[in-house]
């Protein structure tokens, strides 16, 4: 129960700093939203907290200058054997939700919520959405 307590706690605080903010990158993007999860959660990201970038980018080049093709393999490198499927997911945990064809991000990072719920970016704004097309996922 402890455990469900405290990934409550860690997504109303992403609720607090993010919903209904709009997107900027650097300071309120995917990466950095799930980063404040991983850290409200007690887990580092490193590599999703030395991202320094002010437009998408320079988001793009951080991540292939760390050696990974995408979002995907980056998440993969920060939560290694982490993967999930993301029916399973739990509150707090890192969904990945699937963009257009041919993004260079290959994902949209969100954060799960409750009742099959993510908090994520659509139209400029983070907001509660009901996802429709997962990529994969991670337990935090």
């Amino acid at each position: 129960m402890q455990t469900m307590i405290k990934r409550q706690v860690a997504t109303q605080a992403c609720m607090d700093r993010f919903a209904d903010k709009p997107y900027a990158p650097g300071v309120r993007d995917c990466g950095k939203l799930a980063a404040h999860a991983l850290h409200k959660l007690g887990r580092k990201a490193p590599l999703l907290t030395r991202a320094t970038h002010k437009t998408e980018a320079g988001a793009l080049k951080y991540i292939r200058k760390a050696g990974f093709k995408d979002l995907v393999e980056l998440m993969d490198a920060t939560l290694p054997d982490s993967r999930i499927p993301p029916a399973a997911a739990l509150p707090g945990d890192i969904i990945a939700m699937a963009m257009p064809d041919g993004d260079p991000f290959g994902c949209s990072l969100t954060v799960a919520l409750d009742n099959g719920r993510i908090l994520g970016f659509k139209d400029g704004v983070c907001q509660v959405l009901v996802p429709l097309a997962y990529v994969t996922a991670w337990r935090v």
